[in-house]
């Protein structure tokens, strides 16, 4: 049977007529790329983190400290990655992170994510803040696995309308994002003075929602003037402060698909998402765009993972940027990993088939890397997989 893996030797065979990889095989590679390719506004909005970076850094520097123990002679002749998280089938377990303002990157913005992601049958999780509505997302690729990511909104007409289009367009989960109801101090946006949102880029869903719109003179598109005012609005709305955890009972009054709740690091918190009724956890500090200093995620994970003590999935979120990142956060507990920044550095330089590219190579990578450390399935994988250093 075909591996992920298989991508190598065909990689090198077309090598023998002349042929190389368009795209930098590597996540740093990307990212050098991407930084000449890409305007200063959207390659600041993407790589920028909150304050000094302190964070961003630590998400890299936790991976660093964990290191994988390979066994050998264990007759690994197949390896399979596919797993079901939730009810929703995934050919391995990555998902594409959920990413605002993606017009930003390039025009085809979400829908070449949606489709890249289909091709190779890994879940596409749209952000709230997405440059292209859900149901036009939807309609590009109705047979993908997609979940979809909440940004919950002052207004609670507006954030369960958007739930509820949400699971009519057939999304499979709900994904809440509980540490963004207010923007981190991000120097490289606010050096350029720029913030993608204020220029009406990555609130289409809001643009399109009747609840958004009723809160409105005059329609968006009737005038620049109605269209600024929109905007306003968006900014009014966006993010709320005011928000518990008993909150999620209401969510779980809007819909009946299952909801995880990302920017947990604390396994309290863990405990008291899935008491208010959440079915899942996503541990996550935003990859480092929000808490300046924060400790790095991958290094919250094993307390939450304990915490959580199997009442539901544990994914992982912040600082993933190759295949054996994905083995050790498995290693470690987390049920599946979401991807970022690498896969949007392959948008900007390629579209639909630079994000193609991408996860192709890190589900190739992981699938090599776990072989060769002697597992053919990521349920293989336990503690003992990985040591940590000091």
């Amino acid at each position: 049977m075909p591996h992920f893996g298989d991508i190598q030797s065909e990689i090198f065979l077309r090598g023998l007529g002349g042929q190389r990889p368009e795209l930098p095989m590597s996540a740093e590679g990307l990212e050098h790329a991407a930084r000449s390719a890409l305007s200063p506004e959207a390659f600041g909005y993407v790589a920028g983190g909150a304050s000094s970076e302190r964070t961003v850094a630590a998400n890299r520097e936790a991976f660093g400290r964990h290191r994988i123990v390979p066994r050998m002679l264990r007759g690994i002749t197949e390896r399979e990655l596919s797993t079901t998280l939730l009810g929703t089938p995934m050919s391995a377990p990555v998902l594409t992170a959920p990413v605002g303002a993606l017009g930003l990157v390039h025009p085809d913005a979400d829908r070449a994510v949606i489709n890249a992601a289909a091709t190779i049958g890994v879940t596409s999780v749209l952000s709230t803040a997405s440059s292209t509505s859900i149901e036009d997302v939807a309609a590009a690729a109705p047979d993908a696995q997609r979940w979809f990511q909440l940004y919950w909104p002052r207004d609670p007409e507006l954030a369960e309308s958007l739930v509820r289009r949400a699971e009519q367009a057939d999304n499979r989960a709900i994904v809440v994002t509980v540490d963004t109801w207010a923007l981190g101090w991000r120097p490289r946006d606010l050096e350029l003075a720029h913030l993608p949102f204020l220029h009406a880029e990555g609130i289409a869903n809001y643009l399109s929602d009747p609840v958004f719109r009723s809160r409105l003179a005059e329609p968006p598109e009737s005038s620049d003037e109605a269209m600024q005012a929109a905007v306003l609005t968006w900014a009014g709305l966006f993010g709320n402060p005011e928000l518990t955890f008993s909150d999620l009972t209401l969510l779980r009054e809007w819909t009946s698909l299952p909801i995880l709740v990302k920017g947990v690091c604390h396994p309290d918190d863990a405990r008291a998402a899935l008491d208010a009724g959440a079915d899942g956890i996503v541990v996550s500090n935003h990859g480092g765009r929000q808490v300046d200093g924060a400790r790095g995620a991958l290094d919250c994970l094993p307390a939450v993972v304990g915490a959580v003590d199997d009442r539901g999935p544990v994914l992982f979120d912040s600082g993933i940027r190759c295949g054996a990142d994905v083995l050790v956060a498995l290693a470690l507990g987390a049920r599946a990993v979401l991807l970022g920044r690498p896969w949007i550095y392959g948008l900007g330089l390629a579209g639909e088939r630079g994000v193609t590219d991408v996860l192709r190579a890190l589900l190739a990578d992981l699938d090599l890397t776990l072989a060769l450390s002697g597992h053919a399935r990521p349920d293989e994988l336990s503690v003992e997989s990985v040591i940590t250093e000091a």
